[in-house]
This record gives structure tokens, sequence and C-alpha cells, in this order.
């Protein structure tokens, strides 16, 4: 079974997006909540920092763009290895 690049790219895009906003949102509500995870995608997403709910949506953008990609190159990468077993 092969994996479509394009929706596997959507499914996990919307995945990290919503795992993010989660913890984001939780995080405004409790300060403590998420703090070494949201100090990590501080890191990686230029132009995030976990304060206020403009940032919030700013890091989902973020997510959604990185999740996407991430799936599609995990998606590309299964059908590259599932198409060298069956030759």
């Amino acid at each position: 079974m092969r994996f479509c690049v394009r929706t596997t790219a959507i499914t996990f895009g919307i995945m990290w997006a919503f795992i993010f906003f989660a913890i984001a949102g939780a995080q405004q509500v409790w300060p403590t909540y998420g703090v070494t995870f949201l100090e990590l995608t501080d890191g990686l997403y230029p132009g995030y920092a976990p304060a206020g709910f403009g940032s919030v949506i700013m890091g989902t953008l973020y997510a959604l763009v990185d999740g996407a990609i991430g799936g599609a190159v995990f998606a590309w990468l299964y059908n590259r290895v599932l198409g060298s077993r069956e030759a």
C-alpha cells in the first residue's frame, strides 16, 4: 500500500497544528503548562515567542506548514522504500 503524498502532508499538517494550538492555548490559561515544549518551538520557528494569543496563531501556522512538509517527506520516503522492495 502506497501513501498519497498530498493527503499525508495535509493530515500531518493539521494534526501538528492542532497539537501545537492545544498546548500553546493551554499555556495561555495555565502559564506553567508546556513551557519546555514551547521553548523548543521558540528556537525552531522564527518570529514565534510563547507570549500572547497572536503568538499562538503564528506558531499554529508555522506548525501547519512544518507538519505538512514533514508528512510529505515521510510519505515520499515510505513510497520510495516500498518501491525498492517491490522491484
